[in-house]
């Protein structure tokens, strides 16, 4: 018996409809393991008094961003155009 084209993809979308399943029971099995690790972590961060992490080097709106105010990207001018490439992939921070 030969197998229909429609056959072939059924079984191609319940095999990655599997695959996905069985990435988001690891990932919740993960972050259960990982989380007395994250809290004594988080409590060092607390002690030691540490900021956010510096995700980039160039401009300090970017270094870090919980630190920096809604216009540092626009401070020359406020129409100046973003001229260090990680203010494209990290915006201005938003106010709540």
């Amino acid at each position: 018996m030969t197998m229909r084209s429609s056959d072939m993809v059924l079984a191609a979308m319940l095999a990655a409809s599997v695959a996905v399943g069985a990435t988001w029971v690891a990932s919740a099995w993960r972050v259960r393991a990982e989380q007395p690790e994250v809290q004594r972590r988080a409590a060092l961060v607390e002690q030691l008094g540490l900021t956010d992490l510096a995700l980039f080097t160039e401009a300090r709106y970017t270094r870090h961003p919980s630190q920096s105010d809604r216009h540092a990207a626009f401070q020359d001018h406020p129409f100046a155009l973003e001229h260090f490439p990680s203010g494209s992939v990290l915006p201005p921070r938003r106010q709540p």
